[in-house]
C-alpha cells in the first residue's frame, strides 16, 4: 500500500511539473541524450547552431562529454572547442565576469550550462552582463526584482538563449527566475529576480544524481523543503490551494526518500523522488517568494551550504510566524507526523504551541538525515554572522524577502524580531524567538 501511495505521489509531482513548464522542460530517468535535439529545436533559425558549453567540476566531465557528443551529433558547433569551466560554489562574482567574457568573445547562438545551482546561476548572470554591460558592467546594478527586464526594454535587446542541464537535486535553478551571486570579499550573497533570466529550456536526468555525495543530497532535500514551505507560509488566498498541493507533495517525497538516498546513493527510486521534489521546490518559488530563512542564509555562505542554512532556519521562522500560519502549520505538521517526526496529537494545539510542535518535527527530520539544527553546530559560525545577517536584511536590494513574509516585516522591526530568531537559532532555543 505504501509503495502504491508513493507512486501516486511521484505521478502527481510529474503532473504538476508538466503543468508548470509544459514542453520547455525535459525530465526523468535517462533523458540526457536528448540535449542535442533540444538545442536544435530551440535554435531553429540556425541550421548549425554555435554553442558555448559551460561545465562544472572535474567530476562532471563524463556528463559534459555526453552533452557535447549529443550536441555534435545534432550538427552543433562547440566554441571555443571545449567545455568552459563553470562557477565555483555560491557563484562568486568573478566567475560571472569570466563567463561573460566567453559570451562576448565567441558570440554563440546559445549557451548550455551543465551543473548545479551555482553553475546555472552564474551563467544566468553572465548572460545579463553580456547583453546589458554597455548600460552597466557591474553585476550590482542588476540585483533586485525586474531590473533586467527593464534594462532589456530600454536597450531593445534580448538575452542569449540559455539551456540548462541540471546535475544535482538542489536549488531548482534550471527552472526559475533567480540568480544568486556572492561577493567573496564580504561573504554576502545577493540575487537577481527576473522572469527574463529563466532558461529557454531545461533538462534534468535524475539518474545523474546517483553520484551526489551525501552532504549535497542533504542540502538539496532541505532546500526543496525550504522553497515549498516558505512560499506556502506567505501564500495569498488565490494561490493557497496550489501552494498547499506543491508543499504536501514535496514533503511526502523528501520525508520518505531523503534518508534512503543518503544511505544508498544508487537508489534510483529515491533519486527520482528527490529530483521531483527539488523541481517542485523550483515551481513553488515561481508561484510565490521565499522569505526569512533564505534571507538569513545569504549571510551564512562562509559558514555552511545554502540548503543547510535554509533548513536550519526554517523551524525558528516557523515559530516567529506562528500567529499568521496556523492553517499552513496544520497541513505541514500532518506530513511530518505521518512520516514519524512528530509524536502526539496536533489537533488540540494552536498558535505558538502548534508552530513549535511543527518546528520540532522539522528538527527531528534534519537530525534523521545528519543535518545540523542550531547555528552553534557550525565551527565557523561567530556572533559577527548575526550582525551581518541583520545588516543585510536592511539592504534595499533584499527588500523582497521582508515583503514575502506572512506578515511583512518593516526595517524597523528587524533588530527586535529577526534578532530574536537568530538568538534562538544560535543555541536551539525556541523560547527566545518572539512571535510577529
Amino acid at each position: 500500500m505504501q509503495q502504491a501511495k508513493m507512486q501516486e505521489t511521484k505521478e502527481r509531482a510529474a503532473s504538476l511539473l508538466k503543468k508548470f513548464k509544459g514542453d520547455s522542460y525535459t525530465f526523468g530517468l535517462d533523458v540526457l541524450d536528448r540535449i542535442g535535439e533540444v538545442v536544435k529545436k530551440e535554435i531553429e533559425k540556425e541550421p548549425s547552431p554555435v554553442v558555448t558549453v559551460v561545465g562544472g567540476a572535474k567530476s562532471s566531465k563524463p556528463i559534459a562529454d555526453k552533452v557535447i557528443a549529443s550536441l555534435e551529433k545534432a550538427g552543433t558547433q562547440i566554441v571555443p572547442g571545449r567545455c568552459v569551466q563553470g562557477a565555483k560554489p555560491n557563484a562568486p562574482r568573478e566567475d560571472v565576469y569570466r563567463l561573460e567574457s566567453y559570451l562576448l568573445h565567441f558570440k554563440p547562438d546559445c549557451v548550455v550550462s551543465i551543473g548545479g545551482g551555482s553553475g546555472i546561476d552564474a551563467v544566468k548572470a553572465a548572460a545579463v552582463l553580456a547583453a546589458l554591460g554597455t548600460e552597466s558592467p557591474e553585476i550590482d546594478s542588476w540585483f533586485g526584482t525586474g531590473m533586467v527586464t527593464e534594462g532589456l526594454k530600454r536597450a531593445g535587446k534580448k538575452l542569449i538563449p540559455h539551456i540548462a542541464v541540471e546535475t544535482s537535486a538542489s536549488s531548482g535553478a534550471h527552472l526559475t527566475k533567480y540568480s544568486n551571486i556572492t561577493d567573496p570579499a564580504t561573504g554576502q550573497k545577493k540575487l537577481i529576480v527576473d522572469d527574463a533570466i529563466v532558461p529557454f529550456h531545461s533538462i534534468f536526468d535524475y539518474s545523474l544524481t546517483v553520484n551526489m555525495p551525501a552532504s549535497l543530497t542533504i542540502d538539496g532535500a532541505l532546500d526543496a523543503v525550504a522553497h515549498a514551505v516558505e512560499v506556502f507560509y506567505g501564500a495569498p488566498a488565490e494561490k493557497y490551494e496550489l501552494c498547499k498541493e506543491i508543499t504536501e507533495t514535496v514533503l511526502d517525497l523528501v520525508l520518505n526518500y531523503a534518508k534512503r538516498a543518503v544511505d544508498n546513493p544508487g537508489d534510483l527510486e529515491a533519486r527520482e523522488a528527490l529530483g521531483l521534489a527539488t523541481d517542485l521546490g523550483g515551481y513553488a518559488i515561481m508561484v510565490g517568494g521565499t522569505n526569512g530563512p533564505h534571507l538569513t542564509s545569504f549571510s551564512l555562505v562562509d559558514v555552511t551550504s545554502h540548503g543547510r542554512a535554509c533548513g536550519l532556519m526554517n523551524p525558528y521562522y516557523t515559530v516567529l510566524f506562528a500567529s499568521s500560519i496556523e492553517r499552513q502549520s496544520r497541513a505541514i505538521g500532518a506530513c511530518y507526523a505521518a512520516a514519524g517526526h512528530i509524536e502526539g496529537q496536533l489537533e488540540s494545539l494552536s498558535g505558538r504551541e502548534l508552530a513549535a510542535a511543527v518546528a520540532g518535527g522539522m528538527m527531528n527530520f534534519s537530525r534523521s538525515i545528519g543535518a545540523e539544527t542550531k547555528l552553534s553546530d557550525f565551527p565557523k559560525f561567530t556572533s559577527a554572522h548575526v550582525t551581518r545577517a541583520l545588516a543585510a536584511a536592511k539592504d534595499p536590494q533584499l527588500k523582497m524577502k521582508l515583503q514575502n513574509m506572512p506578515v511583512p516585516m518593516s526595517v524597523g522591526q528587524i533588530d527586535e524580531y529577526m534578532g530574536s530568531v537568530l538568538e534562538g537559532a544560535v543555541t536551539g532555543d525556541f523560547s527566545k524567538v518572539k512571535t510577529l
